[in-house]
């Protein structure tokens, strides 16, 4: 529902704003913010019967499930259009906008600037928020009086008193596109006073200061058992055209922080289908490279996380990960260095998701997108596969082969 900001809608004002996650790197469906540790996403019942019915050994690499809740369309005073949800019970409160977040804040300076129909142009045409603020104004101040830039660097330019820069932040704009569209269609597609179900998970790049995130789209085959004969083609033929077809594994979005220019550089869907197996390979070389070197010391724990997955992956019978993608994910900003006594990255004893006690590098593998997924006793399944999923076994291998190359500095 739209609610307009007024005396008669204030029964209406309790919730939880829900903000453009701004890590989201790949992905049609819009990613929210609900709160520091939580995003959400619009519930496929498909999806939401995989997380309630998910194998113990497949919990550490899938975001925690954390239940549902219901959304609404709000609109404030100034037209701004935001998604609201209904909070937990413990956290009911007031709703009211934050204006330390830069997420809104960037997402209602598109609106302003742009108008809601043409968010979706200027956003094709600004690929970072770009601004530049004094340590005491806030992110949300700056960009209000900020304009789109096309072509200037892609950078959040942070500034001290005397004009010299501190500090550069940026934003990945593919979770602000998605969000316009999922806007646009909730408009669009649905009555006023329609209420939406989303899913709440684990927001998994919590943990970093910089994440750094690959999302690679799994397996040989990418469509569901209920795609439509059009709909399979479509996807037949993006597999084919792509890294898909041969090595079972393309990339569909990715961040990487570089260290030298303090920002994030950005690939979307459209650069990994057009890679081969070589630009397969350089373009996870560049998801390892800060800028001014490549971060050796993250493949050991990767690739220590992908052959436990593996391991996961082939003792799941009648599982088809049709369609999901599996994130990689590390912190742009390094470590300290270790002490002397300290033990080497790949002598260390793992650890848990997220965790980097004695400095260690912080590695997270997590798999994602379930709403095509189809193993035995799935909801409303027509068909039944017998032993684990062989297209994800390939593109796990293919991964794992790859970067052992790349350790071994092939």
């Amino acid at each position: 529902m739209v609610v307009q900001n007024s005396a008669d809608a204030r029964d209406m004002r309790v919730g939880v704003q829900l903000e453009p996650f701004l890590h989201q790197v790949g992905g049609h469906l819009s990613v929210m913010k609900y709160d520091e540790h939580t995003v959400c996403k619009p519930l496929i019942s498909r999806e939401q019967s995989f997380y309630e019915s998910l194998p113990l050994a497949m919990k550490q690499f899938t975001p925690q499930y954390k239940g549902t809740v219901t959304v609404h369309l709000w609109k404030d005073s100034t037209g701004h259009l935001s998604l609201v949800a209904n909070p937990l019970k413990e956290n009911r409160e007031p709703f009211k906008v934050s204006t330390e977040s830069a997420a809104v804040a960037i997402w209602q300076t598109l609106q302003q600037t742009t108008g809601s129909s043409g968010s979706a142009r200027a956003l094709a045409q600004w690929p970072h928020a770009q601004l530049a603020r004094s340590p005491k104004e806030s992110p949300a101040k700056a960009l209000l009086r900020s304009k789109p830039q096309p072509n200037t660097p892609d950078s959040l330019l942070v500034e001290d008193t005397n004009r010299n820069q501190v500090e550069k932040k940026s934003f990945n704009p593919w979770g602000l596109q998605c969000h316009q569209a999922h806007l646009t269609r909730l408009c669009s597609e649905y009555p006023e006073n329609k209420r939406h179900r989303f899913l709440l998970l684990e927001n998994v790049v919590s943990q970093y200061t910089h994440p750094c995130v690959l999302d690679l789209k799994m397996g040989t085959r990418q469509h569901g058992d209920d795609a439509s004969e059009e709909k399979k083609a479509r996807h037949m033929q993006k597999c084919a055209q792509s890294t898909s077809a041969c090595l079972g594994v393309r990339i569909c979005g990715m961040q990487v922080y570089q260290t030298d220019k303090k920002h994030f550089l950005c690939k979307d869907k459209y650069y990994g289908r057009k890679l081969s197996v070589e630009g397969f390979r350089q373009a996870l070389c560049q998801f390892l490279h800060n800028g001014t070197h490549l971060r050796r010391e993250l493949l050991e724990p990767i690739l220590r996380q992908l052959r436990a997955l593996l391991s996961v992956i082939r003792s799941q019978s009648s599982y088809r990960f049709y369609s999901s993608s599996l994130l990689i994910i590390y912190d742009g900003q390094e470590a300290p260095e270790r002490a002397p006594s300290s033990p080497h990255p790949q002598e260390a004893p793992q650890v848990a998701h997220g965790s980097s006690p004695g400095g260690l590098t912080k590695v997270d593998v997590r798999m994602i997108d379930f709403a095509h997924t189809t193993y035995k006793g799935s909801w409303n399944n027509h068909t039944t596969y017998d032993g684990p999923d062989p297209g994800y076994i390939f593109g796990l291998e293919n991964l794992i082969r790859i970067l052992q190359g790349i350790q071994e500095g092939e």
